[in-house]
């Protein structure tokens, strides 16, 4: 599989990167380490995770996921292969995460916290990129991207990035992990981040992990220029933007056992212009001859500022499809087609 730079950080990851957030939920342990197991012998060595999985979040089974990712480390060995992301919650309403049931916030104290039960849980010394899975401060919607703005209520108490940047300078200092990275985070909260770590020579964000998809492309008109200069790569999550770009919910189709009929959480990926948005692509991908989910994953890794696609799977046969897009040649006929698409309908599920 081919490998790409971490940021400025020296390590080249596969541009696969296996998503884990269905360990504990959706999948057992046992298919947990079999998706583990596929992914590697197809050449992936980059595994990403994070406190708050499985998804749903909730407090039973909150942890599980880096707690099957460390069952099965233990069983097979390999650490040094292998570059291992997780992410510490950001400001959240939820109280489970901490020992003395406070809320969450980027402060030191939670993150020496969070960093040591991951550690735990993935039963090793150090994890190679530690993210925020989102920004402490308040946002214009989650995902920190919006196409149309809506000022965010201040918050007085907000942690600031000098400061979350402090902490995380400690636990790089301490050995606990090697890289940082943010998620859901915007071209400000970025760069906020890069000229931080140039004023006070702390850790350097490496990697930002925002949602990107044939269906919602709002990364580029702010985001690219920042990855690219600044060597913060895209990792790009929900490539099939939770299963839609699958078709598997065409015509209002629910299958049984989809995250749909299960939790019904996916409204981002259902307003208005979305279906038809899909259905085109979903054509496109068989006038090329593919699976739809390996077409989206394909448009995913052709893109020049992007690190890794981020696949997630309930089913070995999902995975397979998945995977299959490391084997597409993009072309650009396939680029203009989507973008001719793209021009049409827009981002309708950012």
């Amino acid at each position: 599989m081919q490998k790409r730079p971490l940021g400025r950080t020296g390590l080249h990851v596969s541009r696969i990167c296996l998503g884990t957030m269905t360990f504990g939920e959706q999948n057992t342990e046992a298919e947990g380490h079999a998706q583990l197991d596929r992914a590697l012998d197809r050449g992936v060595d980059f595994i990403d995770t994070a406190e708050l999985y499985p998804i749903p979040p909730k407090a039973e089974t909150q942890g599980a996921t880096e707690s099957f990712i460390g069952s099965w480390l233990k069983a097979r060995g390999g650490r040094d292969r292998l570059t291992i992301a997780t992410k510490v919650v950001g400001r959240s309403d939820s109280r489970w995460f901490r020992d003395d049931g406070a809320k969450p916030r980027l402060d030191l104290r939670n993150i020496l916290e969070a960093v040591d039960k991951s550690l735990a849980r993935l039963g090793t010394d150090h994890i190679d990129l530690y993210q925020i899975h989102w920004p402490d401060r308040p946002t214009a919607g989650f995902g920190s991207v919006p196409t149309r703005w809506k000022t965010p209520e201040s918050d007085p108490d907000e942690v600031g990035i000098a400061e979350t940047l402090d902490a995380l300078g400690e636990i790089v200092r301490a050995g606990k992990v090697r890289h940082i990275g943010l998620s859901n985070e915007s071209a400000w909260g970025t760069m906020r981040f890069v000229a931080e770590s140039e004023r006070s020579g702390g850790p350097r964000v490496q990697s930002i992990q925002n949602a990107y998809n044939l269906l919602n492309r709002v990364f580029e008109p702010a985001l690219v220029e920042v990855a690219l200069r600044e060597d913060v790569g895209l990792l790009a999550y929900s490539p099939l933007a939770q299963g839609y770009l699958t078709g598997k919910y065409a015509g209002g189709v629910l299958p049984e056992g989809s995250r749909k009929a299960l939790f019904d959480r996916l409204q981002r990926y259902e307003k208005r212009g979305t279906a038809e948005a899909v259905d085109a692509y979903v054509a496109l991908a068989r006038r090329f001859d593919l699976a739809p989910a390996t077409f989206a994953n394909a448009f995913v890794l052709a893109q020049p500022f992007v690190t890794a696609t981020i696949i997630g799977a309930t089913t070995l046969e999902q995975l397979d499809e998945c995977l299959a897009a490391e084997d597409v040649v993009w072309t650009d006929e396939m680029q203009a087609a989507v973008d001719e698409v793209h021009q049409r309908v827009g981002n309708p599920a950012p």
